[in-house]
């Protein structure tokens, strides 16, 4: 086994997709939504290994490369069909008039083929962000006009025949229920059948109900008060059965079915105010902010690009540091966000929802947190031809006070992906309450 992960790139292209785009949709304008969705991109790896019967070792050289090159090409020609159907992604972003929209001109997404040297038990064993990183196309903290694409995908062929998929998509042009559609409409495609009744996607229509705003005009900075730095990222996963403990433990009157997300995000936001208070000597005040999918609540569902707002917990104190307690808060919250929007909002309201948002980030006695969850979005069905993915994964992200929670295999655990102070997590790490409920980096197979 080798002693260091290496991974050499092998080939570079640009897929273009296999139709070109009609005349009358070579603009596709973004909505208010994308407006304030901070120039980032979104990472995600699904990892595939080899589950032939047939022991690689055993095999011949040309058939190793000749299974690289099968699933290649395969990956290639899918994707240029999914880019004729997702076309916005082939684009490229421009402004005019102080207004961003994507020309979708078919420039194409970017290719990237590597070649592991070591096989995938090596990352599946304990894998780290050093070793995630390097199978990523690019870093989340790129921008567009730095890459040239608003679509990278790398595919990592590993020494015993395994296959990690890294796609990297512009935040500013889809979220996570976006980028999930995409992948297992990319991965049916390649299946080659045309019985499968594809999702239905909408583009450019969110721009005509909710359009943009002049926002040099508003005067509001659309990068959002994201901040990165040196924080502390772990994975840390809570089995089916834990859970269902915290449920038990979150129950009450005011919420008597509590979800898996709201005991996940209430547990660590607990945690994690006690280790702010540990570190601090006294108690802040914190909000949890919890990122909603608005497709339902504004009654459209098949909406593409982003449709996000942030669910607002009210201020929990000292005296709401329970599990019971900021569950009943954060479902409280999440009530009053559905009551609020559930009969329709203009552009305008969009525009003010995320200026309360961005004036709350931006409170210094406050300790703000943000939990976005990926549940039920589908990764885990994205099969191209050889299975479906035994690990989806997204790398650490290096922003403060982050949750990002993702469904485990089995659909019933969740992996959380904290980015916490150093010395909040260092707390955690070693929180024994913690620790019995989530398990920190284990063994994924």
């Amino acid at each position: 086994m080798c002693s260091e992960m290496m991974v050499e790139v092998i080939d570079k292209e640009t897929i273009t997709p296999s139709s070109p785009t009609p005349h009358h949709l070579t603009t596709s304008n973004l909505s208010v939504f994308d407006q304030f969705v901070p120039d980032l991109y979104v990472p995600i790896l699904l990892f595939y290994p080899n589950n032939s019967t047939t022991n690689h070792k055993g095999n011949t050289v040309d058939h190793h490369y000749s299974l690289i090159t099968e699933r290649s090409k395969l990956l290639k020609t899918s994707l240029a069909e999914a880019l004729s159907r997702f076309y916005p992604f082939a684009g490229k972003i421009f402004c005019h008039n102080n207004i961003l929209s994507i020309c979708c001109n078919d420039h194409g997404a970017a290719f990237i083929q590597t070649h592991v040297n070591c096989p995938i038990s090596k990352v599946l064993e304990k894998p780290h962000d050093g070793m995630l990183n390097q199978l990523l196309p690019n870093g989340i903290e790129s921008t567009f006009e730095s890459t040239g694409y608003l679509l990278l995908v790398q595919a990592n062929f590993f020494e015993c025949g395994g296959l990690a998929i890294g796609v990297s998509i512009s935040h500013k042009i889809a979220d996570a229920f976006t980028l999930g559609t995409f992948i297992c409409s990319w991965a049916t495609m390649s299946l080659g059948t045309d019985v499968v009744a594809f999702p239905i996607i909408e583009f450019g229509v969110a721009a005509s109900v909710y359009p943009p705003q002049d926002l040099f005009i508003k005067s509001l900075q659309t990068s959002g008060e994201y901040v990165y730095g040196d924080c502390a990222k772990r994975r840390f996963v809570f089995d089916a059965s834990n859970i269902l403990r915290l449920k038990s433990k979150a129950v009450s009157v005011i919420v008597p079915n509590p979800t898996r997300v709201e005991v996940v995000s209430a547990f660590i936001w607990k945690c994690a105010m006690d280790a702010s208070r540990s570190n601090l000597g006294f108690t802040m005040p914190a909000m949890l902010f919890l990122a909603a999918n608005m497709r339902k609540v504004l009654g459209y569902p098949t909406l593409m690009g982003n449709l996000l707002g942030y669910v607002s917990a009210a201020k929990a104190q000292e005296s709401d540091a329970t599990l019971q307690s900021l569950v009943a808060i954060l479902r409280e919250g999440i009530e009053k966000f559905k009551v609020k929007y559930d009969n329709g909002v203009s552009e305008d309201d969009i525009y003010q929802h995320f200026k309360e948002h961005e004036d709350l980030m931006g409170k210094n006695d406050i300790d703000n947190y943000t939990c976005t969850s990926w549940c039920r979005f589908g990764f885990y069905e994205a099969n191209f031809g050889w299975g479906k993915p035994s690990w989806v994964t997204i790398p650490g992200v290096p922003i403060k006070n982050l949750i990002l929670l993702i469904d485990t295999k089995d659909g019933e655990g969740i992996e959380a992906f904290l980015s916490l102070k150093e010395d909040d997590m260092a707390v955690i790490e070693t929180n024994k309450e913690f620790l019995a409920y989530a398990s920190l980096n284990p063994i994924v197979i």
